[in-house]
């Protein structure tokens, strides 16, 4: 393959500032792909944009996006994704907690023909480092229960460290407003079309530096719709269209 962008890297950002160096130097070092490499923030004044405008200056693959559809990971994701130029784009954290020497083998398995490629704490090989208590018992608890019940096609539907077919996204849309529910809806959305999911085994490396911005109690309901939601019968794509636009906010 010869055009470019193969891949397009989505990373939401709020108030990193230099520590997002560290992220971007990963995945520049990481990737074989040379991906088009988007940092997303809410507004031209958080102290990320003037960071990585520095670091773009050297690789023109970096770029700042301000998101406009309104705070919070969710929108930021949302505006990133919707102005990605590959056919594949794959979310990953400004925290280091992901591997991005795995964006390559994510993007590998959409091009396959998965339309959801998820990197998985859970499955055989993979494993979570630190992070709260609370949150890890939930997640475990989510993506087994998913997989096992509803066969959605992997252990880890609550990670955000994920692979999406573009065209898939902007079939079914995103509906997700608030945290990073994204990565469970577009999972669930893809088990109820019926459509391949697949999953690597990644280990996910609790932040060293900074503050988390996850906000596990606000955010459990929103989860909790999309878990019930992988569990119901099979759609076509014209229903799920038409659940989003009578689910969908205004901007």
């Amino acid at each position: 393959m010869s055009a470019w962008p193969r891949v397009s890297v989505v990373i939401p950002a709020y108030n990193e500032g230099a520590a997002v160096v560290a992220c971007l130097d990963r995945i520049l070092e990481g990737t074989t792909f040379e991906p088009e490499i988007s940092v997303v923030v809410d507004s031209p004044d958080d102290p990320t944009v003037a960071v990585v405008e520095r670091h773009a200056a050297e690789h023109p693959q970096v770029r700042i996006l301000i998101n406009t559809y309104g705070r919070g990971p969710a929108n930021a994701i949302r505006y990133g994704i919707d102005h990605a130029s590959a056919p594949v784009v794959v979310v990953t954290m400004a925290d280091g907690s992901d591997d991005p020497r795995q964006i390559d083998d994510l993007t590998r398995l959409v091009e396959r023909g998965v339309v959801v490629a998820a990197a998985s704490r859970y499955a055989p090989g993979g494993q979570q480092i630190g992070g709260p208590l609370l949150k890890r018992l939930l997640s475990r608890a989510a993506g087994q229960s998913l997989h096992t019940l509803a066969r959605v096609g992997t252990r880890d539907a609550t990670n955000s460290f994920k692979a999406y077919d573009c065209d898939f996204v902007r079939r079914v849309g995103i509906e997700s407003r608030h945290g990073f529910e994204i990565g469970l809806e577009l999972t669930a959305k893809a088990k109820r079309l019926g459509l391949p999911v697949a999953e690597i085994p990644t280990i996910w490396l609790e932040r060293n530096e900074g503050i988390s911005n996850f906000r596990t109690w606000s955010w459990v309901p929103k989860y909790l719709h999309w878990y019930r939601f992988a569990y119901g019968r099979r759609l076509t794509d014209e229903q799920v269209r038409r659940r989003g636009d009578r689910m969908q906010p205004p901007q």
